[in-house]
């Protein structure tokens, strides 16, 4: 059971009416809370200055379990941009609760994967990927991630196609976005190859706020090789 030390702010909405722009079914009409998302998270004002020191942010969301006109509740998808050196950034995520899979994407829309989390693991989103988190269980979803306060999320090349290259439907398969101009075959993974990254593996993230170097990697990402993360 996810517990928060001190009290959580007021968390960001997403409802489903904002999700109508990424859904498969373009009539749905459902509404109400789809997800919420608790942003800038600290459990002391020593963590909060680290974090910040170091252009990071700790972030939990909390989905609960939901069949969405058809697919599975899901975030509503965003690409990373690049740093000024032109490599893009990369993201960690950590399962608290329930499971998931993410939908990655590869921005030339060379490559996309799944990637299947339960209670405990951690998923290395690789630069240049966008990705979808989809709650495919019965419980509810939470999940932590750290990323670079370097960037905003972009979220427009989900919106202008209507989603992810795929969707992910209530009877588990994956169906494609016809809206897509190409649409690359879709692989699935139980984990990420962690390689250089192995202390990531199934790691309390929070447990790596104040580790020097440990989180390099998302602010520089041109230093490290992330061409494992996906393969094998």
């Amino acid at each position: 059971m996810f517990l928060w030390p001190c009290p959580l702010p007021k968390p960001q909405v997403r409802t489903i009416e904002d999700l109508r722009s990424v859904l498969a079914d373009e009539k749905c009409n459902k509404t109400g809370p789809a997800y919420f998302m608790y942003r800038d998270l600290a459990k002391s004002e020593s963590d909060r200055s680290w974090l910040r020191n170091h252009l990071l942010r700790y972030d939990i969301t909390v989905m609960p379990p939901a069949v969405v006109c058809g697919e599975f509740v899901k975030t509503k998808g965003h690409y990373h941009p690049d740093n000024s050196l032109g490599y893009g950034y990369p993201e960690i995520y950590e399962i608290i609760e329930g499971k998931a899979e993410y939908l990655l994407q590869e921005n030339r829309l060379l490559d996309a994967v799944t990637v299947k989390a339960r209670e405990g693991n951690t998923v290395l989103i690789p630069p240049g990927y966008g990705h979808v988190t989809i709650n495919t269980g019965n419980e509810k979803l939470v999940m932590a991630n750290i990323v670079s306060t370097a960037f905003e999320s972009c979220y427009g090349g989900y919106e202008s196609h209507r989603g992810g290259v795929y969707y992910c439907m209530e009877d588990g398969t994956y169906q494609p976005n016809p809206r897509y101009p190409e649409i690359p075959f879709l692989r699935h993974r139980d984990s990420c190859n962690f390689g250089e990254f192995s202390y990531l593996r199934n790691v309390s993230l929070y447990g790596l706020i104040g580790s020097q170097g440990a989180l390099e990697f998302l602010n520089q990402p041109e230093h490290f090789d992330f061409g494992h993360v996906l393969t094998g």
